[in-house]
């Protein structure tokens, strides 16, 4: 039988252009979860698939057998059809998760959120969060709730990776993160080190054998996951630009339509929409400005493209799973949740349930700007950077600007390092504005450690043009459906918790 041929056989079956059946695909999984794989058996499949590649049936069992590989998580039965979450390629200031999810929430989703930490250029949501004094993704196993600990995934974000795995334990940590949806509605955390283990194992390896690239592995890495969580529906920002892990949208787009097929061939309702990462997503970057910069999209407010990116994501989300009859009506009914203070209500709730005091959640929530900061630190350094020559603002460059900060100590460059959550920059021009030589255009917060290289660095990321320049293209580029209509939608009950 297939199943039963040797490892060496399978992999020379790829090498070769063949096509590897499902039982074959599930032994290899097998083998990489039990350990009886061997690190350079492994590697080689990994090469071969990423130059061989996989045809659709092969991505999908490829994705079934990782997500088979741990525990799936349960939840009630009245939940089934509003259970959704969202996954980001990565990017330079996306903090679209801190809004989206108490959005989401407010309007009668349940929304287990699996999120990552930021590794290289990449911020990461978790880092966002622990930037609020008192929250925890992480917390012990006798308090019952994910006990994470982070390692970047083969996406540009970094998902947690448990430290105590025992059975017992993460049998505990479901039934709180059960309690906080039924109370809340949202919850967001990191990965368990049983959900989907051999998406670890062939990630840790794939970045050292230069197959991170992969379309049928990326394909899998994000899906097994989210196929573990036992998800209604779900929503895909895939980036593309000099910032993001596809440099064109035309490689973004297909990434985006292998996870929306592969999904719904999972029974999933998958979704996508591709964003450019050329420039920073909104006018922050850096964990505790960005979560400032949330509060304001949770009031209503904030940046444009941060909103446009939170109500698009999420009017899809709630057309997908049934709680709205088109995608727009979706989108209007987030912007409600957002401009009547329910969605900031319950991102305090989701605050308080994960840990931040009471008192602490409702100044962070209800305080003034300057409460805020006070709550969340400020750094040592702040300063203005002046333009050196006057022109107009044609775009700030996102990439030099997360590397500079990076050095700084917003950022890791391996999986523990600490970060600095005080670091950061505002944006204080934008694409179109007139700016005169010697107007600040960049206001920088940091520790010190800031010499006159990283100064080259930030100068170089704002490119200006002796004449107005043309209209920036829009932040979204395209969205990517799946065939067929949305699955009906669950029952009304109210948008309760």
């Amino acid at each position: 039988m297939a199943a039963q041929a040797s490892l060496p056989d399978l992999i020379r079956k790829k090498r070769d252009g063949e096509r590897l059946e499902e039982e074959e695909i599930q032994s290899f999984v097998r083998g990489v979860t039990a350990g009886t794989a061997q690190q350079g058996q492994i590697g080689a499949m990994l090469m071969a698939i990423r130059l061989r590649g996989m045809d659709a049936a092969e991505t999908l069992a490829l994705t079934r057998a990782m997500a088979a590989s741990g525990r799936a998580l349960a939840w009630p039965p009245a939940w089934r059809g509003r259970l959704v979450d969202k996954h980001s390629t990565g990017g330079v200031g996306d903090k679209v998760s801190l809004a989206l999810a108490p959005a989401l929430a407010a309007c009668g989703c349940k929304v287990p959120m699996i999120s990552g930490r930021g590794l290289g250029h990449t911020g990461g949501t978790l880092d966002k969060l622990e930037a609020i004094p008192g929250f925890r993704v992480s917390q012990s196993p006798e308090e019952g709730t994910w006990d994470a600990e982070g390692t970047r995934d083969a996406e540009g974000t970094r998902d947690a990776e448990g430290t105590h795995g025992a059975d017992a334990r993460q049998r505990a940590a479901v039934p709180q993160m059960q309690s906080i949806l039924e109370r809340v509605g949202c919850c967001i955390v990191g990965q368990s080190e049983e959900l989907a283990p051999a998406d670890r194992v062939l990630y840790g390896l794939r970045d050292v054998t230069a197959t991170v690239d992969s379309l049928p592995l990326i394909t899998a890495s994000i899906l097994s996951k989210k196929a573990a969580e036992q998800l209604s529906a779900l929503v895909l920002d895939v980036k593309f630009g000099s910032a993001a892990l596809y440099p064109t949208q035309e490689s973004a787009r297909e990434l985006a339509r292998s996870l929306v097929a592969v999904g719904e061939r999972l029974g999933i309702r998958t979704a996508a929409v591709l964003s450019r990462m050329d420039e920073p997503l909104g006018r922050c970057v850096g964990n505790s400005l960005e979560v400032l910069e949330a509060l304001e999209c949770l009031e209503g407010g904030g940046p444009p493209d941060l909103r446009e990116l939170v109500t698009t994501l999420g009017g899809l989300l709630l057309w997908q799973c049934g709680l709205a009859a088109a995608a727009e009506r979706g989108r209007e009914r987030l912007c409600r949740a957002l401009d009547d203070g329910s969605a900031l209500r319950t991102f305090e709730a989701m605050l308080g349930a994960q840990g931040v005091p009471p008192a602490t959640a409702r100044r962070l929530c209800a305080g003034t700007p300057p409460q805020r900061r006070q709550v969340l630190g400020q750094a040592s350094v702040c300063e203005e950077l002046p333009a050196l020559r006057g022109g107009w603002v044609q775009r700030v460059e996102a990439l030099p600007l997360a590397r500079v900060l990076h050095d700084l100590g917003a950022g890791r460059a391996r999986a523990g390092d600490p970060v600095n959550p005080r670091v950061g920059a505002e944006l204080l021009v934008a694409a179109g504005q007139r700016l005169q030589e010697g107007e600040p255009w960049l206001r920088l917060h940091h520790d010190g450690g800031l010499g006159g290289p990283g100064r080259r660095a930030l100068q170089a990321a704002l490119r200006l043009a002796p004449g107005p320049a043309r209209a920036a293209p829009p932040r979204l580029a395209e969205a990517i459906l799946p065939a067929g209509p949305p699955a009906p939608g669950p029952p009304r009950r109210g948008d309760g918790q």
